[in-house]
């Protein structure tokens, strides 16, 4: 991956919760930022910044240090995600689980209030939608249609990224 100041490639930035179980995080790193190079983007990663500025807080003993220290470390990690989010070309959002991740869906909310393209990629075959013609639940699934996107499997989902992208820099 290059330095992101010189890199052209379209960013994508990768929502969801992946980073937070060690199985997660393998397949975010083995599979997912790999499939979104692959498919000619540069991914941006809200759990590499994150890990910066969490690691040094998280690694103070527990007290009133560390207490002191977490609400600066949340708002820095959400003016970082703000950030990218700015910078991207479209958003996959990882939408896996018994429902969506309340974190990604703020991260959906906030691209398609700024025009960004999103892209859902659900690979959870279990149906979690508030009924059967849904399915996540529906808010975000209405969200996602009227941004231009859909609900996909991995392959579509970077494909879709790909159409959104080439449209809007045409």
């Amino acid at each position: 991956m290059g330095d992101a100041s010189t890199d052209d490639r379209p960013g994508v930035y990768l929502a969801g919760p992946s980073g937070f179980t060690e199985p997660g995080r393998q397949w975010h790193v083995e599979v997912l930022r790999p499939a979104v190079e692959a498919a000619g983007f540069r991914p941006l990663d809200p759990w590499e910044s994150g890990m910066t500025i969490f690691v040094p807080v998280l690694s103070l003993p527990e007290g009133p240090e560390r207490d002191a220290a977490l609400p600066e470390a949340n708002r820095r990690a959400g003016e970082a995600n703000c950030e990218l989010i700015r910078e991207a070309a479209a958003v996959l959002a990882v939408l896996d689980g018994t429902d969506v991740d309340s974190g990604t869906a703020a991260e959906i909310g906030y691209a398609g209030a700024l025009g960004v393209p999103v892209v859902g990629l659900r690979t959870d075959i279990r149906l979690s939608g508030d009924n059967p013609a849904t399915t996540v639940n529906l808010q975000v699934q209405y969200f996602l249609a009227e941004l231009c996107a859909d609900v996909n499997t991995a392959v579509d989902a970077l494909r879709r990224i790909v159409t959104l992208t080439r449209t809007e820099t045409s």
